[in-house]
Protein backbone atom coordinates (compact mmCIF):
# COMPACT_ATOMS: atom_id res chain seq x y z
CA UNK A 1 0.00 0.00 0.00
CA UNK A 2 1.04 3.60 -0.44
CA UNK A 3 1.52 6.37 2.04
CA UNK A 4 -1.19 7.00 4.63
CA UNK A 5 -3.41 10.02 4.22
CA UNK A 6 -2.87 12.99 6.46
CA UNK A 7 -4.87 12.82 9.68
CA UNK A 8 -8.43 13.94 9.15
CA UNK A 9 -11.46 14.38 11.32
CA UNK A 10 -11.32 10.76 12.51
CA UNK A 11 -14.45 9.12 13.90
CA UNK A 12 -17.41 11.26 14.86
CA UNK A 13 -18.99 14.39 13.41
CA UNK A 14 -20.97 15.00 10.26
CA UNK A 15 -18.16 13.90 7.92
CA UNK A 16 -18.13 10.51 9.61
CA UNK A 17 -21.89 10.15 9.25
CA UNK A 18 -21.63 10.68 5.49
CA UNK A 19 -19.21 7.79 4.98
CA UNK A 20 -20.48 4.33 4.07
CA UNK A 21 -20.08 1.82 6.87
CA UNK A 22 -18.18 -1.45 6.76
CA UNK A 23 -19.71 -3.95 9.15
CA UNK A 24 -17.06 -6.29 10.56
CA UNK A 25 -17.77 -9.71 12.04
CA UNK A 26 -14.93 -11.54 13.76
CA UNK A 27 -14.65 -15.29 14.47
CA UNK A 28 -12.41 -15.97 17.47
CA UNK A 29 -11.58 -13.61 20.31
CA UNK A 30 -8.39 -14.86 22.03
CA UNK A 31 -4.90 -13.43 21.42
CA UNK A 32 -5.30 -12.62 17.72
CA UNK A 33 -8.93 -11.65 18.16
CA UNK A 34 -7.94 -9.09 20.78
CA UNK A 35 -5.21 -7.73 18.50
CA UNK A 36 -7.55 -7.46 15.52
CA UNK A 37 -10.20 -5.82 17.71
CA UNK A 38 -7.66 -3.19 18.72
CA UNK A 39 -7.04 -2.49 15.05
CA UNK A 40 -10.71 -2.18 14.14
CA UNK A 41 -11.52 -0.01 17.18
CA UNK A 42 -8.67 2.40 16.53
CA UNK A 43 -8.26 2.71 12.78
CA UNK A 44 -11.09 5.18 12.13
CA UNK A 45 -9.92 7.42 14.94
CA UNK A 46 -6.43 7.77 13.47
CA UNK A 47 -6.75 7.59 9.69
CA UNK A 48 -9.13 9.53 7.46
CA UNK A 49 -10.83 6.52 5.88
CA UNK A 50 -13.22 6.30 2.92
CA UNK A 51 -15.43 3.91 4.94
CA UNK A 52 -16.31 3.70 8.63
CA UNK A 53 -15.60 0.29 10.20
CA UNK A 54 -18.31 -0.88 12.60
CA UNK A 55 -17.63 -3.73 15.03
CA UNK A 56 -20.90 -5.56 14.38
CA UNK A 57 -20.43 -8.98 15.99
CA UNK A 58 -17.88 -11.40 17.39
CA UNK A 59 -18.25 -15.18 17.43
CA UNK A 60 -17.13 -17.90 19.86
CA UNK A 61 -18.47 -21.26 21.02
CA UNK A 62 -19.03 -20.37 24.68
CA UNK A 63 -22.00 -17.99 24.97
CA UNK A 64 -20.94 -16.48 28.29
CA UNK A 65 -17.30 -16.08 27.33
CA UNK A 66 -18.01 -14.57 23.92
CA UNK A 67 -20.48 -12.08 25.40
CA UNK A 68 -17.86 -11.03 27.92
CA UNK A 69 -15.29 -10.71 25.12
CA UNK A 70 -17.70 -8.61 23.07
CA UNK A 71 -18.15 -6.19 25.96
CA UNK A 72 -14.43 -6.00 26.66
CA UNK A 73 -13.25 -5.70 23.05
CA UNK A 74 -15.98 -3.36 21.80
CA UNK A 75 -18.24 -5.57 19.67
CA UNK A 76 -21.93 -4.73 19.46
CA UNK A 77 -23.20 -8.31 19.40
CA UNK A 78 -22.08 -11.89 20.09
CA UNK A 79 -22.75 -15.12 18.20
CA UNK A 80 -21.95 -18.75 19.04
CA UNK A 81 -22.15 -20.08 15.46
CA UNK A 82 -19.92 -18.61 12.75
CA UNK A 83 -22.56 -19.48 10.17
CA UNK A 84 -24.98 -17.18 11.93
CA UNK A 85 -22.35 -14.46 11.98
CA UNK A 86 -21.80 -14.77 8.23
CA UNK A 87 -25.56 -14.62 7.64
CA UNK A 88 -25.96 -11.31 9.47
CA UNK A 89 -27.02 -8.39 7.25
CA UNK A 90 -24.82 -6.00 9.24
CA UNK A 91 -21.65 -8.00 8.53
CA UNK A 92 -19.84 -7.04 5.31
CA UNK A 93 -16.43 -8.43 6.19
CA UNK A 94 -15.56 -11.65 8.05
CA UNK A 95 -12.32 -11.53 10.06
CA UNK A 96 -11.06 -15.06 10.81
CA UNK A 97 -8.95 -15.38 13.99
CA UNK A 98 -9.43 -19.10 14.68
CA UNK A 99 -7.00 -22.08 14.63
CA UNK A 100 -5.93 -23.10 11.14
CA UNK A 101 -8.17 -26.15 10.86
CA UNK A 102 -11.25 -23.93 10.44
CA UNK A 103 -9.82 -21.22 8.16
CA UNK A 104 -10.84 -22.84 4.88
CA UNK A 105 -14.40 -23.74 5.87
CA UNK A 106 -15.17 -20.29 7.26
CA UNK A 107 -13.47 -18.36 4.44
CA UNK A 108 -15.15 -20.38 1.70
CA UNK A 109 -18.57 -19.91 3.29
CA UNK A 110 -18.00 -16.18 3.78
CA UNK A 111 -16.90 -15.65 0.17
CA UNK A 112 -19.87 -17.69 -1.08
CA UNK A 113 -22.15 -15.43 0.99
CA UNK A 114 -20.70 -12.35 -0.69
CA UNK A 115 -18.55 -11.13 2.20
CA UNK A 116 -15.05 -9.68 2.20
CA UNK A 117 -12.55 -11.81 4.15
CA UNK A 118 -9.51 -11.16 6.33
CA UNK A 119 -7.85 -14.42 7.38
CA UNK A 120 -5.06 -14.77 9.92
CA UNK A 121 -1.86 -16.51 8.85
CA UNK A 122 -1.02 -19.14 7.90
CA UNK A 123 -3.77 -19.13 5.31
CA UNK A 124 -4.65 -22.80 5.92
CA UNK A 125 -3.27 -26.06 7.28
CA UNK A 126 -2.63 -27.64 3.87
CA UNK A 127 -1.77 -26.57 0.36
CA UNK A 128 -5.02 -28.10 -0.93
CA UNK A 129 -7.08 -25.96 1.46
CA UNK A 130 -5.11 -22.86 0.54
CA UNK A 131 -5.61 -23.59 -3.16
CA UNK A 132 -9.38 -23.86 -2.68
CA UNK A 133 -9.42 -20.60 -0.71
CA UNK A 134 -7.36 -18.80 -3.34
CA UNK A 135 -9.58 -20.02 -6.16
CA UNK A 136 -12.67 -18.83 -4.25
CA UNK A 137 -11.01 -15.48 -3.55
CA UNK A 138 -10.21 -15.03 -7.24
CA UNK A 139 -13.81 -15.82 -8.17
CA UNK A 140 -14.97 -13.39 -5.53
CA UNK A 141 -12.86 -10.60 -7.00
CA UNK A 142 -15.17 -10.50 -10.02
CA UNK A 143 -18.05 -9.79 -7.66
CA UNK A 144 -16.18 -7.10 -5.76
CA UNK A 145 -15.24 -9.27 -2.77
CA UNK A 146 -11.83 -8.53 -1.30
CA UNK A 147 -9.68 -11.13 0.51
CA UNK A 148 -6.45 -10.60 2.43
CA UNK A 149 -4.11 -12.60 4.70
CA UNK A 150 -3.07 -11.11 8.05
CA UNK A 151 0.74 -10.98 7.89
CA UNK A 152 0.92 -8.00 10.22
CA UNK A 153 4.72 -7.68 10.36
CA UNK A 154 4.63 -6.21 6.84
CA UNK A 155 2.82 -3.23 8.33
CA UNK A 156 5.32 -1.95 10.84
CA UNK A 157 6.68 1.41 9.64
CA UNK A 158 10.24 0.04 9.80
CA UNK A 159 9.59 -3.02 7.64
CA UNK A 160 7.52 -0.94 5.21
CA UNK A 161 10.44 1.50 4.99
CA UNK A 162 12.83 -1.39 4.39
CA UNK A 163 10.69 -2.59 1.50
CA UNK A 164 10.70 0.93 0.05
CA UNK A 165 14.51 1.11 0.25
CA UNK A 166 14.92 -2.27 -1.47
CA UNK A 167 12.58 -1.10 -4.25
CA UNK A 168 14.67 2.07 -4.63
CA UNK A 169 17.79 -0.04 -5.16
CA UNK A 170 19.48 1.11 -1.97
CA UNK A 171 21.04 -2.32 -1.32
CA UNK A 172 21.64 -3.20 -4.98
CA UNK A 173 21.49 -6.80 -6.14
CA UNK A 174 20.30 -9.08 -3.36
CA UNK A 175 22.81 -11.73 -2.27
CA UNK A 176 21.75 -13.03 1.16
CA UNK A 177 18.73 -12.99 3.48
CA UNK A 178 18.98 -14.37 7.00
CA UNK A 179 16.03 -14.42 9.33
CA UNK A 180 15.22 -15.93 12.73
CA UNK A 181 12.09 -16.01 14.89
CA UNK A 182 12.83 -17.19 18.42
CA UNK A 183 10.50 -17.88 21.36
CA UNK A 184 10.83 -19.96 24.54
CA UNK A 185 7.31 -20.61 25.80
CA UNK A 186 7.52 -24.38 25.31
CA UNK A 187 10.81 -25.00 27.11
CA UNK A 188 9.06 -26.39 30.22
CA UNK A 189 8.24 -30.06 29.44
CA UNK A 190 5.16 -29.80 31.66
CA UNK A 191 3.62 -26.97 29.65
CA UNK A 192 0.20 -28.35 28.67
CA UNK A 193 -0.75 -29.83 25.33
CA UNK A 194 -2.56 -26.86 23.71
CA UNK A 195 -4.16 -26.76 20.26
CA UNK A 196 -0.95 -25.28 18.86
CA UNK A 197 0.74 -28.65 19.51
CA UNK A 198 -1.92 -30.64 17.65
CA UNK A 199 -1.25 -31.05 13.92
CA UNK A 200 -4.94 -31.56 13.17
CA UNK A 201 -5.73 -28.08 14.50
CA UNK A 202 -2.51 -26.14 13.91
CA UNK A 203 -1.16 -27.79 10.76
CA UNK A 204 2.42 -27.56 12.04
CA UNK A 205 4.30 -26.18 15.03
CA UNK A 206 6.96 -23.49 15.02
CA UNK A 207 7.08 -23.86 11.24
CA UNK A 208 3.53 -22.60 10.62
CA UNK A 209 3.26 -20.39 13.68
CA UNK A 210 6.58 -18.54 13.32
CA UNK A 211 7.99 -19.79 10.02
CA UNK A 212 5.00 -18.47 8.06
CA UNK A 213 5.78 -14.96 9.29
CA UNK A 214 9.45 -15.04 8.40
CA UNK A 215 8.91 -16.65 4.99
CA UNK A 216 6.37 -13.97 4.10
CA UNK A 217 8.50 -11.14 5.47
CA UNK A 218 11.64 -12.37 3.70
CA UNK A 219 9.85 -12.69 0.37
CA UNK A 220 8.07 -9.36 0.82
CA UNK A 221 11.23 -7.40 1.64
CA UNK A 222 13.27 -9.17 -1.04
CA UNK A 223 10.56 -8.59 -3.63
CA UNK A 224 10.82 -12.13 -4.91
CA UNK A 225 9.79 -15.67 -4.04
CA UNK A 226 11.72 -18.66 -2.78
CA UNK A 227 12.36 -21.25 -5.47
CA UNK A 228 13.67 -24.11 -3.27
CA UNK A 229 14.43 -25.12 0.32
CA UNK A 230 16.40 -27.66 2.33
CA UNK A 231 15.26 -28.29 5.91
CA UNK A 232 15.45 -30.11 9.21
CA UNK A 233 12.86 -30.03 12.00
CA UNK A 234 12.76 -31.42 15.53
CA UNK A 235 10.27 -32.08 18.31
CA UNK A 236 12.21 -31.88 21.58
CA UNK A 237 9.35 -32.76 23.96
CA UNK A 238 7.17 -35.47 22.46
CA UNK A 239 4.60 -35.88 25.24
CA UNK A 240 2.94 -33.23 27.39
CA UNK A 241 0.19 -33.13 30.05
CA UNK A 242 -3.28 -32.86 28.62
CA UNK A 243 -5.36 -30.12 30.26
CA UNK A 244 -8.46 -32.33 30.25
CA UNK A 245 -6.64 -35.61 30.96
CA UNK A 246 -8.84 -37.34 28.41
CA UNK A 247 -8.72 -38.65 24.85
CA UNK A 248 -6.76 -41.40 23.21
CA UNK A 249 -2.99 -41.70 22.96
CA UNK A 250 -2.31 -40.89 26.61
CA UNK A 251 0.32 -42.30 28.92
CA UNK A 252 0.47 -42.27 32.71
CA UNK A 253 4.20 -41.47 32.92
CA UNK A 254 5.05 -39.14 35.76
CA UNK A 255 1.72 -39.75 37.44
CA UNK A 256 -0.32 -37.62 35.04
CA UNK A 257 -1.93 -38.40 31.72
CA UNK A 258 0.01 -37.09 28.78
CA UNK A 259 -0.73 -36.72 25.10
CA UNK A 260 1.50 -36.82 22.06
CA UNK A 261 2.89 -33.66 20.52
CA UNK A 262 2.28 -34.02 16.79
CA UNK A 263 4.04 -30.90 15.47
CA UNK A 264 7.59 -29.59 15.27
CA UNK A 265 9.18 -27.55 18.06
CA UNK A 266 11.82 -26.04 15.79
CA UNK A 267 12.54 -25.73 12.07
CA UNK A 268 15.81 -24.79 10.37
CA UNK A 269 16.00 -24.38 6.61
CA UNK A 270 17.98 -22.78 3.86
CA UNK A 271 16.49 -21.42 0.68
CA UNK A 272 17.30 -20.03 -2.73
CA UNK A 273 15.37 -17.17 -4.28
CA UNK A 274 14.43 -17.16 -7.95
CA UNK A 275 17.26 -14.68 -8.60
CA UNK A 276 19.82 -17.02 -7.03
CA UNK A 277 20.10 -15.11 -3.75
CA UNK A 278 20.52 -17.36 -0.71
CA UNK A 279 18.50 -17.37 2.50
CA UNK A 280 18.55 -19.04 5.90
CA UNK A 281 15.62 -19.39 8.30
CA UNK A 282 15.26 -20.47 11.93
CA UNK A 283 11.94 -20.78 13.75
CA UNK A 284 11.85 -22.21 17.26
CA UNK A 285 9.81 -22.11 20.45
CA UNK A 286 12.77 -23.48 22.44
CA UNK A 287 15.18 -20.52 22.41
CA UNK A 288 15.56 -20.05 26.17
CA UNK A 289 15.37 -16.38 27.12
CA UNK A 290 13.83 -15.25 23.81
CA UNK A 291 10.20 -14.15 24.07
CA UNK A 292 9.34 -12.86 20.60
CA UNK A 293 12.64 -12.24 18.87
CA UNK A 294 12.30 -11.75 15.13
CA UNK A 295 15.31 -10.46 13.23
CA UNK A 296 15.91 -10.17 9.48
CA UNK A 297 18.94 -8.97 7.53
CA UNK A 298 19.27 -8.46 3.78
CA UNK A 299 22.71 -8.15 2.19
CA UNK A 300 23.09 -6.74 -1.30
CA UNK A 301 25.83 -5.55 -3.64
CA UNK A 302 25.39 -1.91 -2.59
CA UNK A 303 24.43 -2.25 1.06
CA UNK A 304 22.53 -4.04 3.81
CA UNK A 305 19.36 -3.60 5.85
CA UNK A 306 18.53 -5.18 9.21
CA UNK A 307 15.40 -5.13 11.37
CA UNK A 308 14.89 -6.40 14.92
CA UNK A 309 11.35 -6.68 16.29
CA UNK A 310 12.62 -5.93 19.79
CA UNK A 311 13.60 -2.49 18.40
CA UNK A 312 10.65 -2.13 16.10
CA UNK A 313 10.92 1.61 15.44
CA UNK A 314 14.43 1.25 14.01
CA UNK A 315 16.23 0.03 10.91
CA UNK A 316 19.95 -0.62 10.59
CA UNK A 317 21.34 0.41 7.20
CA UNK A 318 24.81 0.09 5.68
CA UNK A 319 25.64 1.97 2.47
CA UNK A 320 28.48 0.02 0.90
CA UNK A 321 29.15 2.77 -1.66
CA UNK A 322 30.54 5.06 1.04
CA UNK A 323 34.30 5.22 1.68
CA UNK A 324 35.45 2.40 3.96
CA UNK A 325 36.94 4.89 6.39
CA UNK A 326 33.49 6.22 7.32
CA UNK A 327 31.11 3.46 6.20
CA UNK A 328 29.26 1.26 8.67
CA UNK A 329 25.81 0.38 9.91
CA UNK A 330 23.76 3.36 11.05
CA UNK A 331 20.43 3.60 12.81
CA UNK A 332 17.36 4.97 11.06
CA UNK A 333 14.69 5.98 13.55
CA UNK A 334 11.49 5.33 11.61
CA UNK A 335 9.24 7.98 13.20
CA UNK A 336 9.27 10.82 10.63
CA UNK A 337 6.06 11.90 8.85
CA UNK A 338 7.62 10.75 5.57
CA UNK A 339 7.95 7.19 6.86
CA UNK A 340 5.14 4.73 6.03
CA UNK A 341 1.98 5.22 8.15
CA UNK A 342 3.65 7.75 10.49
CA UNK A 343 1.96 10.92 9.24
CA UNK A 344 -1.19 9.92 11.12
CA UNK A 345 0.51 9.35 14.45
CA UNK A 346 2.79 11.29 16.80
CA UNK A 347 5.60 13.85 16.42
CA UNK A 348 9.03 12.52 15.32
CA UNK A 349 10.76 10.41 17.93
CA UNK A 350 7.53 9.07 19.47
CA UNK A 351 7.55 5.37 18.59
CA UNK A 352 4.78 2.91 17.87
CA UNK A 353 4.22 -0.64 19.15
CA UNK A 354 3.17 -4.12 18.11
CA UNK A 355 -0.56 -3.32 18.21
CA UNK A 356 -0.20 -0.55 15.62
CA UNK A 357 0.54 -3.12 12.90
CA UNK A 358 -3.08 -4.27 13.23
CA UNK A 359 -4.35 -0.70 12.93
CA UNK A 360 -2.35 -0.33 9.72
CA UNK A 361 -3.64 -3.69 8.50
CA UNK A 362 -7.22 -2.50 9.00
CA UNK A 363 -6.47 0.78 7.23
CA UNK A 364 -4.99 -0.90 4.17
CA UNK A 365 -7.87 -3.36 3.93
CA UNK A 366 -10.56 -0.68 4.26
CA UNK A 367 -8.90 1.40 1.55
CA UNK A 368 -8.66 -1.63 -0.74
CA UNK A 369 -12.36 -2.44 -0.25
CA UNK A 370 -13.38 1.17 -0.87
CA UNK A 371 -11.32 1.45 -4.04
CA UNK A 372 -11.98 -2.07 -5.31
CA UNK A 373 -8.27 -2.80 -5.61
CA UNK A 374 -6.51 -6.03 -4.68
CA UNK A 375 -4.82 -5.80 -1.27
CA UNK A 376 -1.53 -7.39 -0.29
CA UNK A 377 -0.89 -9.99 0.88
CA UNK A 378 -3.59 -11.65 -1.18
CA UNK A 379 -4.79 -15.21 -0.69
CA UNK A 380 -2.48 -16.08 -3.61
CA UNK A 381 0.45 -14.77 -1.58
CA UNK A 382 -0.75 -16.81 1.40
CA UNK A 383 -0.91 -19.89 -0.84
CA UNK A 384 2.67 -19.34 -1.97
CA UNK A 385 3.83 -19.22 1.67
CA UNK A 386 1.86 -22.43 2.29
CA UNK A 387 3.70 -24.09 -0.56
CA UNK A 388 7.04 -23.08 0.97
CA UNK A 389 5.98 -24.51 4.35
CA UNK A 390 4.93 -27.77 2.67
CA UNK A 391 8.28 -27.93 0.85
CA UNK A 392 10.08 -27.43 4.18
CA UNK A 393 8.13 -30.33 5.74
CA UNK A 394 8.86 -32.55 2.73
CA UNK A 395 12.55 -31.71 2.83
CA UNK A 396 12.74 -32.27 6.60
CA UNK A 397 11.17 -35.71 6.21
CA UNK A 398 13.84 -36.64 3.66
CA UNK A 399 16.61 -35.21 5.85
CA UNK A 400 15.51 -37.07 9.00
CA UNK A 401 18.60 -39.28 8.85
CA UNK A 402 21.77 -37.22 9.13
CA UNK A 403 24.86 -38.04 7.08
CA UNK A 404 27.52 -39.09 9.58
CA UNK A 405 30.63 -36.93 9.80
CA UNK A 406 33.72 -39.10 9.15
CA UNK A 407 36.03 -39.49 12.11
CA UNK A 408 39.81 -39.12 11.62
Amino acid sequence: MGQPQQPGSGAGGSADAERPTLGVGMVGYAFMGAAHSQGWRTVGRVFDLPMRPVLAAVCGRDATAVRSAADQLGWAAAETDWRALIARDDVDLVDICTPGDSHAEIALAALEAGKHVLCEKPLANTVAEAEAMTAAAERGTAGGRISMVGFNYRRLPATAQARRMVEEGRIGTLRHVRVVYLQDWLVDPDFPLTWRLDKQKAGSGALGDLGAHIVDLAQHLAGEELAGVSAVTETFVRERPRPDGASAGLSAAGGSERGTVTVDDAALFTGRFASGALASFEATRFATGRKNALRIELNGSRGSLAFDLERLNELSYHDHTEPAATAGFRRILVTEPDHPYMAAWWPPGHGLGYEHSFVHQARDLVEAIASGTAPEPSFAAGLQVQRVLAAVEESAAKNSAYTPVPKP
